[in-house]
């Protein structure tokens, strides 16, 4: 009898995407239509444009966020911070290296939008295998990042061809 093991899926992560941010800096508004906030960086700000720390002097903006999923009551809108102005991006859509340590809640959602069970709270430095063990799951189509002290959205992750 031969046994056949599936590869582990590989995945993408997923920043805000672009022209969602281009919209926010040109309105001035977030998807609740309140103002942006405007602030200079101390320390500590995770940018979910380019996935990276904020260092001390950048220009952030601070907004209301609506993560994509389908229609469904677990839509939530939550603050991200993003650089005030157009930035580059992520270097790469791997697992953003200064977050790797960051105590994670790795969010799984089913095709309806709805929490799927394989949610689990992530504390370690190697995120990898833990977002392809989940994606491993059929049922599961996304999975969001969320940061554990706040439940703040960090970024979305999905599977890819590779």
């Amino acid at each position: 009898m031969t046994t056949t093991t599936n590869p582990a899926p590989t995945f993408v992560v997923q920043p805000i995407p672009a022209d969602l941010l281009a919209d926010v800096r040109a309105t001035g508004l977030d998807v609740s239509g309140n103002p942006i906030e405007t602030h200079i960086a101390k320390s500590g700000h995770p940018l979910r444009c380019c996935l990276r720390e904020a260092e001390p002097g950048e220009e952030l903006i601070l907004f209301g966020y609506e993560p994509p999923l389908p229609t469904s009551p677990y839509r939530e809108i939550g603050p991200v911070f993003a650089h005030a102005a157009p930035c580059a991006g992520p270097t790469d859509t791997g697992y953003p290296a200064q977050w790797r340590s960051r105590p994670q809640v790795f969010r799984a959602y089913d095709e309806h939008g709805r929490i799927h069970p394989a949610t689990r709270v992530y504390e370690g430095d190697a995120p990898e295998p833990v977002l392809a063990e989940m994606l491993a799951d059929p049922e599961v189509v996304l999975i969001h990042s969320r940061n554990i002290g706040y439940g703040c959205y960090m970024f979305g992750v999905t599977r890819t061809d590779g």
